[in-house]
């Protein structure tokens, strides 16, 4: 009988390791314990998102020039992100940020995710929240709903 999966603020259990029950994070998945292929970090995760954000941060400051209010560059920042998601995820499987740390998302499977999934998955990004709640597999709720994992490169 399968266990039930467990969520996890970062992936992290109480001491700081991968839960216990499964030998490596993406186990479950069939991906191997290191190197290409297997599931990224935290870290490189979080340093990728940092890259992007202040890429698409720039995108939005451009609204400078066109006399955008404060509000107005945010929601460009906004779009830059989910545009950025949508638009590169599905043809290279990786952002600038991700390609900076080594990263990509794939599906399940192992092919790029469609436009829909990763246009789904940028707007949950920018939400932040379902990034900081994975499972045992380094899964984040973003990840899940797109059927993707992010996986070294």
């Amino acid at each position: 009988m399968p266990r039930p999966t467990q969520t996890w603020l970062l992936g992290l259990g109480a001491t700081g390791l991968a839960p216990t029950g499964s030998p490596h994070r993406g186990a479950r998945l069939g991906l191997p314990a290191d190197g290409p292929g297997s599931v990224a970090s935290t870290g490189s995760r979080g340093a990728g998102f940092v890259v992007d954000m202040v890429v698409c941060g720039l995108i939005g400051g451009l609204g400078v020039f066109f006399d955008a209010g404060p509000r107005a560059r945010n929601l460009i920042g906004v779009v830059a992100i989910v545009l950025l998601y949508a638009c590169l995820l599905p043809t290279t499987g990786q952002t600038y940020g991700m390609r900076l740390t080594g990263i990509r998302v794939q599906r399940l499977s192992g092919g790029p995710i469609t436009f829909v999934r990763a246009f789904v998955r940028g707007l949950l990004v920018v939400l932040l929240l379902p990034a900081l709640f994975t499972d045992r597999d380094g899964r984040g709720l973003h990840d899940r709903a797109a059927g993707s994992v992010v996986v070294r490169a």
